[in-house]
């Protein structure tokens, strides 16, 4: 009973500071009525949370009245002076709900903090995907590339950012502090966002291998015992092995692909014996995708694909027969990459060079390929065996691929993926016959 009064208590302080604060004119008492707001927030249990946005959701909306009647005054004339009118009136007032919060002591922690515990709601409650649009707008502009400084994370780095890289790692687990010691020797660079309000939080970093050639196989990059080149006149070759974001609470808010440029930008400056760039990234969703029938794009007949790609696509199928078998079964037997038939090899890699090079620009297309394929890069080469960990096998049957940075055709191709093209090498197309 006690606890539940205090719950009431903690919710009914919360609101109120909130309505303290999204009515006060002036801005002498803000910061005191921003904190006031956090600080009651953070003592509100998770079951509280959804009651809270809520609340912002039901109590913080424009008026739907006022909205219709600037939007025909605007509609009638369309004067500098009913546009203003329709703006104001159009705003949530949550949204500068969040304007004030970050005002508050640690205000922009707290309300990415905020959107963490909301983005936890949306699949149960998806009318809260108005409050969420409304801070994830705000949050795109104060996370802009503009206010974020790329740092090099080496060995020297505190020991607080050199931990949030061993947590936050989501593509190749970092083994302990050797490991990660290994990643940041003189032949392998970290780079990562940082931003003003959270000096000690990288937002997402990128790691890069320096090496003579463009690499196929991923376990000399993240093998803690590989010997480290010293020699600079070695790197013809940098290669991102994986990039990863820090802080669930800014899903959506692009920061990626501003950071993978300005890294080339910064190695190419370093060293100028650095001519390619290039990804060797894994192909995460693959096998369950060839195990649901392999379709292009949003159109189950796949009448788009030309009768002899149609051909191809069903010939491979028919090879892996994955209907009989499924996945998990093939590798459970001692299915490998080593021992597989060259039927099974040519099969998995049409299949591959299809799903990336003809679906990725599609709604449903493989999300590391739609990442770099939209940050303009090419899709250069897909690799056999390139990945043979457990995950690799699992979810690309151990296939990677190398996505080439062009610098000089990164906006050409940029425009060219939005437009629904994929730019591949002549490689990737031989594949698919």
């Amino acid at each position: 009973m006690l606890e539940k009064l205090a719950k009431a208590r903690y919710f009914s302080r919360v609101t109120g500071a909130v309505n303290r604060l999204i009515s006060e004119r002036g801005e002498s008492n803000a910061v005191s009525m921003a904190d006031d707001v956090t600080n009651n927030y953070r003592k509100l249990s998770k079951d509280q949370h959804a009651k809270f946005f809520t609340f912002l959701f039901e109590k913080l909306n424009p008026d739907p009245a006022a909205v219709m009647t600037a939007a025909q005054n605007f509609s009638a004339e369309a004067s500098a002076r009913n546009y203003i009118k329709l703006q104001r009136v159009a705003e949530p007032p949550r949204q500068e709900l969040f304007r004030r919060l970050n005002r508050a002591s640690n205000g922009t922690a707290a309300l990415v903090g905020m959107r963490r515990d909301l983005l936890q709601l949306l699949e149960k409650q998806p009318e809260l995907t108005a409050v969420d649009f409304d801070l994830r707008h705000l949050l795109s502009s104060w996370f802009n590339p503009g206010f974020l400084k790329m740092h090099r994370v080496d060995w020297k780095s505190p020991a607080e950012v050199l931990e949030k890289l061993i947590q936050h790692e989501a593509v190749h687990e970092i083994d302990g502090w050797d490991d990660l010691r290994r990643r940041l020797q003189p032949d392998r660079r970290c780079f990562a966002f940082f931003h003003p309000q959270l000096p000690n939080e990288p937002l997402i970093f990128v790691e890069v291998a320096l090496l003579p050639e463009i690499p196929a196989v991923i376990a000399p990059l993240v093998d803690k015992k590989a010997e480290t080149v010293h020699q600079a006149s070695q790197y013809k070759v940098a290669a991102f092995y994986s990039i990863s974001n820090c802080e669930p609470g800014l899903r959506g808010v692009s920061m990626g692909n501003f950071l993978i440029k300005r890294v080339a930008e910064q190695l190419h400056a370093e060293f100028p014996s650095i001519k390619t760039f290039v990804t060797l990234s894994p192909i995460p969703g693959f096998i369950e995708w060839v195990a649901a029938g392999a379709v292009i794009g949003d159109d189950q007949s796949s009448i788009q694909l030309k009768p002899a790609l149609r051909a191809a696509r069903e010939q491979a199928l028919d090879v892996l027969n994955l209907g009989n078998r499924s996945w998990a079964e093939r590798l459970a037997e001692g299915w490998h990459p080593d021992t597989a038939t060259e039927k099974e090899k040519s099969a998995l890699l049409c299949l591959a060079s299809m799903y990336l090079a003809l679906g990725s620009a599609g709604r449903n297309g493989n999300p590391v390929a739609k990442f770099h394929l939209g940050n303009g890069a090419k899709l250069y080469q897909i690799n056999w065996a390139g990945d043979l960990s457990r995950k690799g096998l699992r979810q690309s049957a151990g296939l990677m691929v190398n996505y080439l940075y062009d610098l000089s055709t990164v906006e050409e191709n940029h425009e060219r993926f939005t437009r629904g093209e994929v730019d591949y090498s002549r490689s990737v197309g031989r594949l698919m016959q």
